[in-house]
């Protein structure tokens, strides 16, 4: 195990990206570049993360601004809950990042991976962290096939880890294994002629490598179709603020009418007053993590007297960019003509 780690840490010395939240020790900033970086590549999330420190540079001024500014500079990176979940965090910090383990865990959005991969480097705490790439190094190099979406595989996993960890530079180690995965020990088509770990390497030496780490669960896909309506009336269109508890929750949208089949029949529309919309955007694919929505979009000419029904809302077509809005959305969009 002490192998593993010092090969590990002199591995990342040599090689390790260099990131603007590497080597600073803010809480609040590596937070930041943690709630960003899930479920987003580093290549990407970089150019947020520099947003939204130079809006945002201290929790209380995150804390001070609405939701809707917070969901339209996060627009574009998907996983909404995210920035709602940072905004709210932000609220309960009363303008100081909490200094304990306990404290930082029990910010909304914040789970046992994030609260050690904030400890560990800006307190360095030894705390290991344990996601993705930590389950794909330790699974190959030590060949553990207990699956990793079962809770003993997790408890065996985030205890691996944890041995391994380097007490006097936990924040190095987590970052190292991260950066190990992501660049060397990488889901396809690993580097494993380069790897400083292959000799000992279990995945390498037993021709293991395509198939660990053991997963059993596979994500059940469920198909939306989704038909918006663009309404021109003049200089005004409508839109409507999405609930909670479904798919882009507190974003804008247009018009839409959800179907359970591709086809769409809009006679039921009250408003639309019989007449029938006109298409200009034919089905786009969009796929989410347990979802793939269809979505089309259609637009209508509206004399000024008529109104939509409640949540929908009139606002002037030169307003529209300053809402936040879905990155499908954002596309469909892109297709209409003002």
């Amino acid at each position: 195990m002490k192998a593993f780690s010092t090969t590990l840490l002199k591995w990342y010395d040599k090689n390790k990206r260099t990131l603007p939240w590497r080597d600073i020790g803010d809480p609040y900033k590596i937070w930041l570049s943690e709630i960003i970086l899930q479920q987003t590549r580093v290549s990407q999330g970089t150019d947020y993360y520099l947003k939204f420190v130079r809006r945002f540079p201290s929790p209380l001024s995150l804390a001070q601004a609405s939701e809707d500014e917070v969901l339209k500079l996060w627009q574009g990176l998907g996983y909404y809950s995210r920035a709602r979940n940072l905004h709210a965090a932000a609220k309960s910090m009363n303008g100081k990042f909490p200094t304990t383990y306990e404290g930082v865990r029990a910010l909304k959005g914040v789970g046992d991976y994030t609260a050690a991969a904030i400890c560990s480097m800006a307190y360095q705490m030894p705390y290991a962290v344990v996601d993705g790439n930590v389950f794909r190094v330790l699974s190959r190099v030590f060949g553990i096939e207990t699956p990793i979406d079962t809770v003993p595989g997790k408890k065996k996993f985030t205890q691996k880890a944890q041995d391994l960890l380097d007490k006097k530079r936990p924040g190095d180690f987590n970052q190292a294994m991260m950066d190990f995965g992501a660049m060397v020990c990488t889901p396809q088509t690993p580097q494993c002629l380069l790897c400083p770990l292959a000799k000992k390497c279990y995945a390498f030496q037993n021709n293991r490598v395509n198939g660990l780490p053991v997963k059993t669960q596979k994500t059940k896909i469920s198909t939306r179709y989704f038909h918006y309506i663009y309404v021109k009336q003049g200089k005004y269109t409508w839109l409507r603020k999405r609930g909670a508890g479904d798919v882009w929750q507190h974003l804008y949208e247009l018009p839409l009418l959800e179907t359970a089949v591709e086809t769409v029949d809009f006679s039921s529309v009250k408003w639309l007053k019989n007449k029938k919309p006109h298409l200009i955007c034919k089905p786009i694919k969009h796929v989410l993590s347990h979802r793939v929505i269809f979505a089309d979009l259609y637009q209508i000419i509206l004399p000024p007297s008529i109104k939509l029904p409640v949540p929908y809302f009139r606002i002037s077509v030169s307003d529209l960019s300053q809402y936040a809005v879905s990155r499908l959305m954002q596309k469909l969009l892109e297709k209409v003509n003002h």
